[in-house]
């Protein structure tokens, strides 16, 4: 499955707390890098994106833990655009069927 993750800062970081955070993510790695598609830092630097592939949701939940004091995560399931454009079909099919 593939994930979509989200992160914003947290309306409370200081410059103080944004060093600490460094210094954390510094000396962290993901639980398995190998899972990582991609990984954003927005360039205005409140926050970022990354495509996680796994079929553990635990290994995301392990890898953001970390950050929770200073970032708001947002995970979103998601298909690919093939998968995705064919249920939306099937479903509207099925919607028209019903009279």
């Amino acid at each position: 499955m593939k994930y979509v993750i989200t992160w914003e800062n947290l309306p409370n970081l200081t410059e103080e707390s944004a060093k600490r955070s460094l210094q954390v993510f510094g000396k962290w790695s993901p639980s398995h890098p190998e899972h990582f598609q991609a990984f954003l830092g927005r360039i205005d630097g409140h926050g970022g994106f990354a495509v996680v592939e796994t079929d553990d949701a635990t290994e995301i939940a392990r890898d953001t833990a970390p950050f929770t004091p200073w970032f708001e995560f947002h995970v979103y399931p998601c298909l690919e655009i093939a998968d995705s454009a064919a249920i939306n079909g099937e479903a509207l099919a099925f919607a028209e069927s019903v009279s």
